[in-house]
């Protein structure tokens, strides 16, 4: 009996050391909407492309233009609704949202995530647009990566996903759209349901 409560303590102290080293308040939901934006977002850039009145897409073009645009709609949506919802779960868990784990959790995303950002704005600067989505899966998915040590595992495996679209994109480079949708878009959709299951609904 003493062996079996020695053992239990040493799981319970085990359990609240991972729990201290890890932030557990990302919100599945809001990777879900993420992948609902990103899809709207790759349904209006492709009737942009579709839509353009020549062969090439330029930096002067007024569709570039709006695809940026739509880009930064779609990033500015998902950054808010991750904030509140994560926000929203911290208060749920006791949990303040800015700690040394989550601190830790947005320093190593955002490291590969800042350097494909601006990797990306030297592709488009020197016209090289057939590698912008495999750039941003690729890095994307080295962010979450390096991010997952400090949150739910489920993120690595997300990664590791979109680091293989990625790879695929380069292949396939005139597919880049559906590669970019299929990373942003169904993938966060698939994996924020996973974790709203296995962790929100609890």
């Amino acid at each position: 009996m003493e062996t079996d409560k020695y053992l239990q303590d040493i799981q319970d102290i085990k359990k609240l050391m991972t729990e201290s080293s890890q932030f557990i308040s990302l919100s599945g939901l809001a990777g879900i909407l993420a992948g609902i934006y990103a899809l709207m977002g790759g349904i209006v850039v492709h009737f942009l492309i579709v839509n353009h009145d020549s062969r090439y897409i330029t930096l002067e073009s007024l569709t570039f233009k709006l695809i940026v645009v739509v880009a930064t709609l779609v990033l500015f949506f998902s950054v808010v609704t991750a904030f509140f919802l994560t926000l929203r779960k911290a208060k749920r868990n006791k949990e303040t949202i800015w700690n040394p784990s989550s601190k830790k959790l947005l320093f190593n995303f955002l490291i590969p995530l800042v350097t494909g950002g601006i990797f990306s704005l030297l592709l488009i600067k020197n016209g090289y647009y057939g590698l912008i989505a495999p750039v941003t899966l690729l890095f994307y998915g080295l962010s979450c990566l390096n991010a997952s040590k400090y949150t739910y595992r489920d993120v690595r495996y997300l990664g590791i996903t979109e680091l293989i679209l990625g790879l695929l994109a380069v292949e396939f480079s005139g597919y880049g759209l559906y590669f970019w949708v299929l990373g942003f878009g169904i993938c966060h959709i698939v994996y924020g349901t996973l974790m709203y299951v296995k962790y929100d609904k609890n």
